[in-house]
């Protein structure tokens, strides 16, 4: 008889069988940092509009250069944003500032100028974008590479500017779908 595939291969289910329950379910159990991605769009209005977005897909990807990667829906405000405007920036979002992340992960909302009015901040001097007050760190971003993977497209920025605040404060964090803080 003829095998067409390897004792190993025939153990492997296909990525096809995986539903979208099962993997959400799955990767709940991975925790993940909290931050606020942010970018000034100089096209909406006379001043301007900021945008926001909570991101938990977020990494460090390189030292030498310095980038880091961020993972934006697909057809959402911020991936059309980033997609004409390169610089950006990144909170890294203290345990006390769950509200801030909440904020900003509604879906559906029509503009962020309300979420940004009454919200502690201060304006990158690179970007031109918001940087949350009582955040871990900020970095202001430039988009070097953007790779469309499924219903996302991940964005690779250098970091031009970082820094790292000197508060005692935990991370906020998110596992099994909800805003935790480490103990």
């Amino acid at each position: 008889m003829l095998q067409t595939t390897s004792p190993t291969e025939a153990r492997i289910p296909h990525a096809d069988g995986v539903t979208a329950e099962e993997f959400r379910a799955a990767l709940a159990r991975l925790a993940a940092g909290v931050v606020l991605v942010t970018a000034h769009d100089p096209d909406d209005g006379p001043r301007g509009e900021d945008v926001g977005m909570t991101a938990t897909a977020f990494l460090s990807v390189s030292l030498d250069p310095p980038l880091v990667m961020v993972s934006v829906r697909n057809d959402s405000r911020m991936e059309e944003l980033l997609a004409r405007q390169p610089l950006w920036a990144v909170s890294l979002l203290a345990e006390s500032q769950r509200q801030i992340a909440g904020r900003f992960a509604m879906k559906g909302r029509l503009s962020d100028r309300l979420l940004f009015e009454d919200l502690p901040h201060d304006r990158g001097e690179l970007s031109g974008s918001p940087l949350v007050r009582g955040a871990l760190a900020v970095l202001e971003c430039r988009t070097e590479q953007r790779v469309v993977a499924g219903d996302h497209t991940l964005f690779i920025g250098r970091v031009l500017k970082a820094a790292a605040s000197t508060t005692e404060s935990g991370p906020l964090t998110y596992f099994r779908g909800r805003y935790r803080h480490l103990s």
